[in-house]
């Protein structure tokens, strides 16, 4: 990618108002959102996922050199994390390294060059190294009969969809096409925003007829609820957090079942989503019992809908989306 544009990107994503101060005024400047790794600075560079033989750990960019570490027994979140409860310890940058230290039991973990050094209150230290996880669904190709709704050349498929210099799709969009019963394949991309907190955190959503939400946004390292990443918004939350770091390619691969009505017009039996994030299973047959937000379409009737890509004011883009009509 060339300068101008990693440059422009930055520059032109610095808005009104600082989202992480109560107090903010217009002359503040609302939290940055990166989009390439060239223009995230060392903090991305330290953020991200770790493991050793034993367990892993995620470490998230607060902003301001300050962090947070999520230690996971047995491995990472989708990869042999074994459910217990979860510790986690605030940290700063100090030189140059970010620590962290546990009040609890005195344990100190040192961040530095890829490597999470955990020293315990005996003084036995153990290593995590960074590593970098891929979707096994990543870059899927569309079988025959899918409907390929984007594939970088054009968006034709999309009601004034919008293509950056890199060929992605744009959010803020609708498919022309309407849907009922349907396979989808997507993959998401999100931008790395340190000092944003909550919805504010590179915030959109995938919506299945414009009716039901599956949630888009920056919850690496989150509890995982039903407004976060993977969430079926409002209804279900998934049954574990698999959200990679912003600025790493995400995958959806959901199996959705359209609500059913008898001949009055009357609802028998409701939508039905099953969703794997990233390749893991994170929704099985899960029921929805209504529309999931006022944001689409807020009624259900037999009538199929679009696929929206919500814009809710951040930079998210798309790519390798098609769907198998059931």
């Amino acid at each position: 990618m060339n300068t101008t544009f990693a440059t422009l990107f930055v520059l032109g994503l610095n808005f009104v108002a600082h989202a992480a101060d109560p107090a903010n005024t217009a002359s503040k400047l609302k939290p940055q959102a990166f989009l390439t790794v060239e223009s995230a600075g060392q903090d991305y560079a330290d953020q991200g996922e770790y493991a050793n033989d034993w367990g892993g750990a995620q470490v998230i960019a607060l902003g301001d050199d300050k962090f947070r570490v999520v230690i996971h027994k047995g491995g990472l979140p989708g990869a042999g994390w074994d459910q217990s409860p979860k510790t986690e310890v605030e940290g700063k940058r100090q030189g140059s390294a970010v620590v962290f230290t546990n009040k609890n039991n005195n344990w100190t973990y040192s961040l530095a060059d890829g490597v999470l050094r955990t020293t315990t209150s005996n003084g036995d230290v153990y290593e995590m190294k960074k590593i970098s996880r891929t979707s096994p669904t990543m870059g899927a190709k569309p079988p025959a009969g899918a409907e390929v709704l984007f594939d970088g050349t054009n968006a034709d498929a999309w009601v004034n969809g919008k293509i950056d210099e890199r060929h992605f799709l744009r959010c803020g969009t609708k498919s022309k096409a309407i849907f009922t019963n349907y396979t989808l394949h997507i993959e998401f991309l999100l931008p790395f925003k340190p000092l944003g907190r909550g919805q504010d955190r590179a915030n959109s959503g995938v919506y299945f007829q414009d009716r039901y939400e599956v949630q888009v946004l920056d919850s690496f390292g989150l509890k995982g609820e039903n407004n976060e990443c993977g969430g079926i918004y409002t209804k279900h939350k998934p049954a574990v957090n698999m959200c990679f770091p912003p600025l790493v390619w995400q995958t959806y691969d959901v199996d959705f079942e359209a609500a059913k009505f008898d001949d009055t017009g009357k609802k028998i039996k409701n939508a039905n989503m099953t969703v794997k994030h990233n390749g893991v299973l994170i929704h099985d047959h899960a029921e929805v019992n209504g529309t999931t937000t006022s944001a689409g379409i807020n009624t259900e009737t037999p009538i199929g809908g679009p696929i929206q890509l919500q814009d809710h004011g951040n930079p998210i883009y798309y790519r390798n989306i098609w769907a198998i009509r059931k």
